[in-house]
């Protein structure tokens, strides 16, 4: 590695404001909060009810997008499809919409007026103010990070080795079980990370279409909004904490799996 030369120290220069931006107020807010507080709000019920629903409904979404998103991502990869830009395009909009447009299409889409909102609920599932629903805001919003991190994946596994596969007598699902999977799957646990990490932090859909039962970004904002900073910081601790060592566990075990795999 090449030592930092003036360049380098220029552009280190110009590139600390940002670093001080994204790591200040952050230190700033998980430094306030006194032990006792922090011991005491997460003693609370509803606070430890709300991280973890956040998390375990992230988690669920991330694993609708690995089951539905995993043959998407690689149609896009390996297939010339007629309007494959344009569909492109529509996987990425939810990076691009304000979160609170996403929450009213997904309600509209919902509702009694909708023939799709009727079939929901002569078929017992309702979206608003529901786990379902929370899940489904999910999905929305984490499903790009999903499937772009996984089409990358795919497009660095050489085409000639599926095409060996296959002249070899596998078809093709054998090829992409035994051959595309493997080689992708550190993608997978990547795009998995990277769906839930988008999941968690999710508020504006949410607080639309289901301000109950509470994640812990509408708790979050509900305690700032009532109670003021005080009682809002704690629980965001909380969820930086536990989202942070939920991550790092889940790295630590792709390394692991990596390792016993040579």
């Amino acid at each position: 590695m090449k030592r930092m030369d003036r360049m380098g120290w220029l552009f280190l220069c110009l590139g600390l404001p940002l670093i001080l931006l994204l790591t200040l107020p952050l230190i700033n807010m998980t430094t306030q909060p006194s032990l006792s507080m922090l011991k005491e709000t997460i003693l609370d019920r509803d606070v430890a009810a709300a991280i973890a629903r956040s998390i375990l409904l992230s988690l669920a979404a991330a694993g609708l997008a690995f089951v539905m998103g995993t043959p998407l991502a690689y149609l896009l990869a390996r297939k010339d499809l007629k309007g494959k830009k344009l569909l492109e395009g529509i996987i990425d909009l939810p990076i691009m919409i304000p979160h609170p447009v996403i929450g009213i299409a997904i309600l509209s889409l919902a509702g009694r007026n909708h023939p799709i909102g009727r079939f929901l609920s002569e078929a017992g599932i309702q979206i608003m103010g529901t786990k379902t629903g929370i899940v489904c805001v999910l999905l929305f919003v984490g499903l790009p990070f999903y499937i772009n991190t996984v089409k990358s994946g795919f497009d660095s596994v050489p085409v000639r080795l599926e095409n060996a596969s296959r002249t070899l007598g596998a078809g093709a699902l054998t090829t992409f079980a035994r051959i595309t999977f493997p080689l992708t799957w550190r993608h997978m646990i990547l795009g998995i990370i990277m769906c839930t990490a988008r999941a968690i932090s999710e508020f504006g859909a949410i607080v639309i279409v289901a301000y109950h039962p509470m994640t812990a970004p509408v708790m979050i904002y509900e305690r700032f909004t009532a109670f003021g900073l005080k009682y809002s910081q704690p629980i965001a601790v909380w969820l930086i904490l536990i989202s942070f060592v939920l991550f790092v566990f889940l790295r630590m075990m792709t390394r692991s799996i990596h390792t016993d795999t040579r």
